[in-house]
């Protein structure tokens, strides 16, 4: 292979040459003063992209996630989540030491919320237990394989959370992956959250940041935690002007990166000693399980050696991203070679 094919994650993507002009070329100012032009441009125009009163630039979207729960919750309230969630396994267990809550992980079949796994789930105010403070959902699912909440289950979820008078959180790290397989933009499909947030750095090509969108009222107390956390980034237009071309340019070209997905994950159907669900691929994220029920890691050395990186999680699990650094070559020599290295492992297993 001509050379390394990254398939571990859409954060693995380099600015473009048009973006590192951008930031090279940025006008800058002490952000924490609110004195960055570049930075404030960026948060105006999230906030027009998704209907909001204001926005914030933030480093990572692990950042952007617990300051909307600590900006929406008290102190020993539950936040409800899919049991499979971001905030959940990859979020170091901030809920807990930075907004003192605890997360009642549901599970949900394909890992997609939908308010009959949510109801039974609420706890009200009392003195047995911890009272439900807040509801997050992930679009796209990160572990079911980057699936699609559509708009008609999260109209119910919005429905039933302003009954119960509970806010609503989006992790919304692939938003535009969501908005481009459904057809519907990103303001209709996250009108009824209360905060939302997504990443630059994914699947819209951006080096660094996130943002997080809400009121006006909301987003001045998410400043004060970002300050909290250590994310006043001082001269932040270097980063930010990146993060304006990916938000205007990125979200043009996901539909190539789901194609993408879609033609590995077909490939893998047809592969001897591969578990996968071609019902699952809606977006940009592929995962299958090996039907030995292990070896994921051995896998993800042979093709390392090949040149091909994917992720490996837990014994049999792989998952694969596509992204604007893997052209569909790169995606038909990857396919390529997982075919040959799973096949190849099967036949070693025999052996032994």
């Amino acid at each position: 292979m001509a050379g390394i094919v990254d398939l571990r994650s859409d954060t693995v993507t380099k600015p473009t040459l048009e973006m590192r002009a951008a930031m090279a070329a940025a006008e800058v100012g002490d952000d924490v003063y609110g004195e960055d032009p570049t930075v404030n441009l960026l948060e105006r125009r999230a906030a027009e992209t998704f209907g909001r009163e204001a926005a914030l630039f933030v480093p990572t979207g692990t950042m952007g996630n617990q300051i909307a729960i600590r900006t929406l919750t008290q102190p020993g309230q539950e936040v409800i989540a899919e049991s499979r969630a971001h905030i959940l396994d990859f979020e170091m267990a901030t809920t807990a030491v930075f907004s003192g809550c605890l997360i009642r992980a549901v599970p949900a079949e394909g890992g997609i919320l939908t308010w009959k796994h949510i109801e039974p789930a609420i706890s009200p105010y009392g003195g047995f237990r911890a009272a439900t403070g807040l509801i997050e959902i992930e679009n796209t699912a990160n572990l079911a394989g980057g699936r699609v909440t559509p708009l008609g289950v999260l109209e119910e979820i919005w429905d039933g959370a302003r009954a119960h008078k509970l806010p609503l959180h989006l992790d919304g790290a692939r938003i535009f992956n969501a908005a481009v397989a459904l057809g519907v933009d990103v303001k209709t499909l996250t009108r009824g959250f209360d905060t939302v947030m997504f990443c630059l750095s994914k699947g819209l090509g951006a080096p660094v940041g996130s943002m997080l969108v809400g009121s006006a009222a909301l987003i001045a107390r998410a400043r004060v935690y970002r300050k909290a956390l250590g994310g006043g980034m001082r001269q932040a237009g270097i980063l930010a002007a990146a993060g304006l071309i990916a938000l205007e340019e990125g979200p043009k070209r996901l539909g190539e990166d789901h194609a993408n997905a879609r033609l590995l994950a077909e490939a893998l159907a047809h592969t001897e000693g591969v578990a996968i669900d071609l019902e699952t691929v809606e977006t940009n994220i592929v995962v299958f399980r090996l039907a030995a029920g292990k070896g994921a890691g051995e896998l993800a050395a042979r093709l390392k050696a090949r040149g091909v990186l994917v992720g490996a999680f837990g014994p049999d699990a792989i998952r694969v991203v596509t992204h604007r650094d893997v052209s569909r070559k790169d995606c038909i020599d990857a396919a390529e070679a997982l075919t040959e290295e799973i096949e190849a492992g099967i036949k070693t297993a025999s052996i032994k």
